[in-house]
């Protein structure tokens, strides 16, 4: 496939892929486990799993663009750190 039209680089062609991988796997899970399993974490509002995906999508996205604006560091910093900030919203938030 061809996809200069865009100028896509394999970074972010794996990094779209990756986030409509996690909405398919969302929804699969959302369809054999119906309800999103609600809880109040502390943010202290009613939170369901695709609520805190997007939580943790939107601070990966701030964590990057701070992370390319203060550092010349190697983004691969910014996935880890990235990745404990997810994980940190599902178990908290």
């Amino acid at each position: 496939m061809d996809f200069s039209w865009m100028a896509w680089t394999l970074p972010t062609a794996l990094f779209f892929a990756v986030i409509f991988a996690m909405l398919i796997g969302m929804g699969v899970w959302e369809y054999y486990s119906p309800g999103g399993n609600p809880r109040v974490g502390i943010l202290r509002i009613e939170t369901t799993r695709g609520d805190r995906l997007f939580i943790s999508l939107l601070g990966a996205a701030y964590i990057h663009i701070a992370w390319l604006g203060l550092t010349d560091l190697s983004l691969w910093w910014a996935l880890a750190l990235s990745l404990v900030y997810a994980v940190g919203v599902f178990k908290f938030v």
